[in-house]
Parts: structure tokens; sequence; C-alpha cells
């Protein structure tokens, strides 16, 4: 084969989806997969009997000749892992959240610079389809000027024995909802409770404030009955709802709005008008959001540029998060950001710079 030589740490959970799609990829030869579980490995040499290692030690990975690595093990451990593959030439895709500190995270952007390697953070929804498609309908005005966004993102278990359910879920929303806005919320206030193991954060709303006055509402729960992946974007004009459960009609436009009465001298309360249209729900060329993502990071290889999701991405969503953290610890007080503006990307037309490599 002729593609990029990829190794992919961590086999538990969301690592085999990454394993099965360079696998496929043409652009990709998957040569080496490492995992403390020996069972872990055990299936993965079942079914992908080519691979060439199977390891429980991912330092076997760096005299393999590899291009770049995927880290998918427990956030907690992304920054050493992270570090160790960029030190020993290795371009590097870690899946979300980059790291649990946003100084953790600056370090890891700063030696990615300093070996000329890209450094990509795996926030996958900024891939999807559907989620291009609601920002291109966004930006061409089609809901209007946008009066608030609700999201959900919630369902039963898997349970982080360390970090809470907002290390866990919230890098999603927070990604997508910067997508989709163009912009880094300025403040936000999250208050959660602790369910089933005291101190460990399990279900949580959270609030952000962005810039342009827009609010986003995010509910986030690991004990939900159902499995709920919803995105409502309320508009001036139109609404739309984003739906990543469904399997077809994934977008929703509802041709609906509520408009207040001019004022009138007549007696009594104000008065609103209620516009009642079309449910449309417009084609949207899905292609899996992961194999999107594994394409993005083969492309900034060969490319020798920047990753549209790149270090810098993960920093700002990491930023968000301890400022979560820190307005749950005190009550849900809104705390500050203190992220620049020009860190948020409007689209995938807008990753600029490059790699040296």
């Amino acid at each position: 084969m002729s593609g990029s030589r990829i190794g992919v740490i961590g086999a538990g959970y969301w690592g085999p989806n990454l394993i099965r799609n360079f696998v496929e990829i043409p652009e990709a030869d998957l040569v080496a997969v490492a995992d403390r579980d020996e069972g872990r490995l055990a299936h993965v040499r079942l079914r992908y009997p080519n691979i060439e290692l199977t390891t429980p030690r991912y330092e076997d990975l760096f005299d393999l000749g590899l291009d770049g690595v995927a880290i998918c093990t427990p956030p907690e451990t992304h920054h050493s892992i992270a570090s160790q593959c960029l030190e020993n030439g290795l371009n590097v895709l870690v899946e979300k959240p980059l790291t649990t500190s946003s100084a953790t995270a600056a370090s890891l952007i700063a030696l990615a610079d300093r070996v000329e390697r890209v450094l990509m953070v795996g926030h996958t929804f900024e891939y999807n389809p559907a989620v291009l498609r609601l920002k291109a309908m966004i930006d061409a005005g089609d809901v209007g000027q946008i009066r608030y966004i609700d999201a959900v993102r919630v369902g039963l278990g898997l349970f982080h024995p360390r970090l809470n359910v907002i290390w866990d879920l919230a890098p999603h929303d927070i990604s997508i909802l910067m997508r989709l806005l163009g912009e880094v919320p300025e403040r936000v206030a999250v208050v959660g409770s602790a369910c089933l193991k005291p101190g460990i954060v399990d279900v949580a709303y959270m609030t952000l404030y962005f810039p342009s006055g827009v609010s986003a509402h995010v509910r986030m729960s690991w004990l939900d009955p159902m499995k709920t992946r919803r995105i409502t974007v309320v508009g001036s004009k139109r609404m739309a709802v984003y739906d990543d459960v469904a399997l077809n009609e994934k977008i929703k436009m509802y041709d609906v709005r509520v408009d207040e009465v001019p004022h009138t001298d007549t007696f009594g309360e104000f008065q609103f008008a209620y516009h009642h249209g079309d449910i449309v729900s417009p084609h949207v060329d899905f292609q899996e959001p992961v194999r999107l993502e594994c394409l993005e990071f083969l492309g900034a290889i060969t490319e020798h540029r920047r990753a549209h999701t790149d270090g810098q991405d993960g920093l700002v969503v990491v930023r968000v998060i301890e400022a979560a953290q820190e307005s749950l610890r005190n009550g849900g007080v809104p705390v500050a950001v203190g992220i620049e503006q020009s860190l948020a990307r409007p689209g995938l037309s807008a990753v600029q710079g490059s790699v040296a490599r």
C-alpha cells in the first residue's frame, strides 16, 4: 500500500471506529494498534489480520516508520502520550478533549509547532455533513436572526471514573456551536448534580453566552432513558432542528415564528402573531463523520498543513470547559472564558497556514 503509515493507540470504546476507517481508506496504511488490554488486541488481530503489529506498549510504535498516530486513550493520558509521539516525529490526532487543562493543551501546540508536525483534535461533529448543512442554512439567513439555541446530549452511561459528564459530553456541543456561530463564547454558566458517585457530576445544565448576543443552552446527562443528540436553532424567520440520532431527515426546517403585533391603543395584553408554514427536511449528502475526520488528518499530513480542527481548536474547547468547571464549583455563576475571538473558524474552507515537514 502507498498510503500514509498510521498507528492507533487505544482500541477500547472509540478506537475501533478509527481502526475500521483507516483500514478502509485507500490513502491510509494502518500498520499498528496498541492497547494495554490483551483482550482488545486479540479482537483486533482476529478482525484485521493484516495489521503488522498489535502491542500493549505504544512506545513500540516509534520504531515503525509511521507518518502519524491517532490517540484514543482516557483524556487524562492525552498530554503525556501525544507529547511522546510528537517528540518522536509523528503527526498526531487526539480524540476529544485534547487534554484536561488549557496549560497542557498550549504546551502540545507549542511542541507541535517546534517539531513541525500536525496536531489535530477529534472534534468529529465539525466534519458531520448535517452540521455543515445546518451552518450553511444559518449563514444563508434561512432562520433569520438567531434568538437562542438549545442542545440536548443525554443517554444511559458510559460513566467515567474520574472526569465528570461535562468533560465527556460538552466538547461535542461546544465545538458544534462554535462552528455554527463562528464565535467563541464569552461566558459560561453551569449547574449540575452528582446523582450516583459523590464528586462526579453526571447531569449538568450549561449556558453559553456569545458576543453576538446569542445564548445557547446545553443539557447533558449519563442518566437518561433515551439517547438524544439534538440541537434546536430558534430564529426570527424559521426554526431548525438537527437530530443526529435520526436515520434519515437529520435536519428539519420549521417555517414557524412568532412576531409581536405593533402597539395599538386598544385595551388588553400584548398580542402576538403566529405564523405556521411547512416543515421541510433538506437533503444531506451524508458520509460518516469519523471517515471525514480521518481523511482530514491524512490530508494535513500529506499536504503539510494545519488540520481544520487543529490544536488551537482543541485549546478553545478545553478553556471553555475549564470555565464551566469553575462555574460549577461556584454555584453556577457565569465565568469568563478569556479566549480571543480570532481563534474561532467559521467553516471548513477557512483552513489556513501550513505545517512544514
